[in-house]
C-alpha cells in the first residue's frame, strides 16, 4: 500500500511547469546573517490580538498574501544530437579518439514558477528546493506586481527547502507560528500561485500530522530525507509549492510541497512540511550555508503490538532502540538497545516521524531530555547531540573559492554539503560557468555538472583542478557527473 501511495504522490508539486530532478546551489559564497531588519525570527509567537473566528477566513487571508510572491525560474535543457557508435562500444565514455562521443545540443531555455514565503523585512524568502533547483535565473514578483530578480542563499534537499533574497527594504513578512500546538481538524489557509494565478487562497482543515514516506526520493538516496509533514485538504495545485500554509492568526505554520493526485492536479489532499522544520533549516542556510544536523545516533523503528510482543516491552507506542552508530550520543547518555523513547523535551514521540522531526531542529552541541521506558519503568537522559562526523563541532557549508579554465570554457567551485548529498561524492569540483563556445559547451555539459577526476586524478577543490588542468599534457581526460545525474567520461 505505501509503494502505491508514492507513485500517486507528485512529488512537491511540479512547481509549475517542467520539472528536473537536479539540485543546484547558487551565489552560496559569503553567506550573510541577517541584519537587523525585522524578521520572522524576531518576531513573537501568537502576538496577534485579533485573529480570526473560526470558519472566518478574510483576517488570515488579508494578513498573508503581501508577503507570499510568485517566483518565476528559468532553466537549461539539453538533448542528445546524435548518438556515436563509440557510444555503445565504450559504455557511453565518448570517442576515445577525442570525438566526444554523442554531443547534445546547445542548451534551451525552459521555464516552470511556484510560490515563496517572505520572512525578513530586507527580502530573504523561503521556498520549496525544487523550486528553484537546476534555475539559472530566477525572478520574484510581490503581491505589488513590483519585481526583482533573486539569488539562492543555500537549500536543503533533504526537507525541500531553499532561501532565497531579493535586494529590498521594508518588506511585510509573516510570523512564525507553532506547529506543534496545531491541532487535528484546525482550519487553515494555503496561499500561493497556482497555474500562474496569483495570489490565490483556498481553506481547509488539518486532516492529519507527522505523515512520512509521502515523496519517493528512490532516485536521491543520499538526501536522507527529513519528513513529517502536515496534511491538509486546503486545495493546492501545480504553482503552490513554497507557498504559505497559515492558521487563522495568519501565522506560517507550514510551506506547502507536496499533493496526492494521480493526475498531477488537486485530489484531496496535500502536505507541508511544519513551521517548526521550516524555522531550523532557514536560518541554517542563512547563517552557515547549510543545515546544522543533531544525530541521536540510534537505529529506530515504531512500537506497536508485534514489536511489543516479541521484545517483550512494556509499552506498546514510541519508537525503539534496536542498536547504535559509531560516536553515538544516545549511546553516550546512557540509553540502551530495547529502550522505549516515548518523548522528547516532553514532547510525546509516538512516531518515528515525530521522533525525527524534534531531534531536526537541533545543532550538534545542543542537548535534548530523551525519556525512555525500560522494563516498565521511565528514565530520564540528556543527550548532547553529535554533528555526522561523531562531534559537537559547527560545520560550514563549502564556499568561495573558485577558478576559471580557459582551456575548459568553465569556471569550478568548491562542492557545497548539499551538493555532496546529492551526487553521492565525497570529493570534486563543480562547474558554476560553462563559456560560450568552450569545450564543456562542446560537449554538452551543463553549469551544475561535477568534475570528479581529471585524468583520471581525484580532484578534491577547484586549486587541486587548476593544477591537474595545467599540468596536462596530451588529451584531457574528465570524469564525472552531470546534472541529470548521468555518468560521463570525455577524453578532449
Amino acid at each position: 500500500m505505501k509503494n502505491q501511495l508514492k507513485s500517486y504522490v507528485v512529488i512537491a508539486l511540479l512547481s509549475s511547469g517542467v520539472t528536473l530532478g537536479a539540485y543546484q546551489l547558487l551565489n552560496l559564497g559569503n553567506q550573510s546573517s541577517f541584519s537587523d531588519s525585522p524578521s520572522a525570527f524576531t518576531s513573537n509567537v501568537s502576538n496577534v490580538v485579533a485573529a480570526g473566528s473560526p470558519g472566518e477566513f478574510t483576517y488570515a487571508a488579508e494578513k498573508t498574501t503581501p508577503a507570499v510572491v510568485h517566483i518565476k525560474t528559468k532553466m537549461e535543457q539539453r538533448q542528445r544530437q546524435f548518438s556515436s557508435p563509440f557510444d555503445d562500444l565504450f559504455g557511453g565514455f565518448g570517442d576515445p579518439f577525442g570525438g566526444g562521443g554523442g554531443r547534445r545540443q546547445a542548451p534551451q531555455q525552459a521555464e516552470a514558477s511556484g510560490s515563496g514565503v517572505i520572512i525578513s523585512a530586507d527580502g530573504y524568502i523561503v521556498t520549496n528546493n525544487h523550486v528553484v533547483a537546476e534555475a539559472t535565473e530566477i525572478s520574484v514578483m510581490l503581491n505589488d506586481k513590483r519585481e526583482f530578480k533573486a539569488k539562492v542563499i543555500s537549500t536543503d534537499p533533504s526537507s525541500d527547502l531553499a532561501v532565497i533574497q531579493i535586494k529590498a527594504n521594508d518588506l511585510p513578512f509573516l510570523t512564525f507560528g507553532d506547529s506543534d500546538a496545531l491541532k487535528v481538524g484546525e482550519w487553515v489557509l494555503a496561499v500561493g500561485n497556482p497555474f500562474n494565478l496569483e495570489s490565490t487562497v483556498t481553506a481547509g482543515i488539518v486532516s492529519a500530522k507527522g505523515r512520512q514516506n509521502i515523496i519517493d526520493r528512490d532516485d536521491d538516496k543520499a538526501a536522507n530525507p527529513l519528513e513529517s509533514f502536515i496534511q491538509t485538504d486546503a486545495a493546492v495545485n501545480p504553482g503552490n509549492s513554497g507557498g504559505a500554509l497559515v492558521n487563522l492568526k495568519g501565522e506560517l505554520i507550514g510551506i506547502n510541497t507536496a499533493i496526492y493526485s494521480r493526475t498531477g492536479q488537486f485530489a484531496g489532499y496535500s502536505f507541508a512540511v511544519p513551521v517548526s522544520i521550516v524555522k531550523k533549516v532557514s536560518a541554517d542556510l542563512i547563517k552557515y550555508g547549510n543545515v546544522q544536523r543533531g544525530f541521536l545516533g540510534v537505529s529506530i523503528m515504531e512500537v506497536n503490538s508485534k514489536l511489543a510482543d516479541e521484545k517483550d516491552l512494556k509499552v506498546t507506542t514510541g519508537v525503539y532502540v534496536g542498536g547504535f552508530s559509531e560516536n553515538s550520543a544516545a549511546k553516550t547518555a546512557g540509553i540502551k538497545i530495547n529502550d522505549v523513547i516515548t518523548k522528547i523535551d516532553g514532547i510525546e514521540t509516538k512516531t518515528s516521524a515525530k521522533l525525527m522531526e524534534i531531534v531536526g531542529r537541533k545543532r550538534p552541541g545542543e542537548t535534548l531530555n530523551v525519556t525512555v521506558n525500560r522494563d516498565g519503568q521511565n528514565k530520564e537522559f540528556t543527550v548532547t547531540l553529535k554533528n555526522k562526523d561523531g562531534n559537537t563541532a559547527i560545520l560550514k557549508g563549502e564556499t568561495g573559492e573558485s577558478y576559471k579554465s580557459e582551456f575548459l570554457g568553465a569556471k569550478f567551485g568548491a562542492l557545497s554539503s548539499s551538493d555532496k548529498e546529492k551526487f553521492n561524492v565525497n570529493a570534486g569540483v563543480k562547474v558554476i560557468e560553462v563559456l560560450p563556445d568552450g569545450r564543456l559547451e562542446m560537449y554538452g555539459l551543463s553549469k551544475g555538472s561535477i568534475i570528479t577526476k581529471i585524468n583520471d586524478k581525484a580532484v578534491n577543490n577547484p586549486k587541486e583542478a587548476a593544477e591537474l588542468l595545467e599540468a596536462r599534457k596530451g588529451r584531457t581526460k574528465l570524469e564525472g557527473i552531470d546534472v541529470d545525474g548521468s555518468r560521463f567520461i570525455y577524453v578532449l
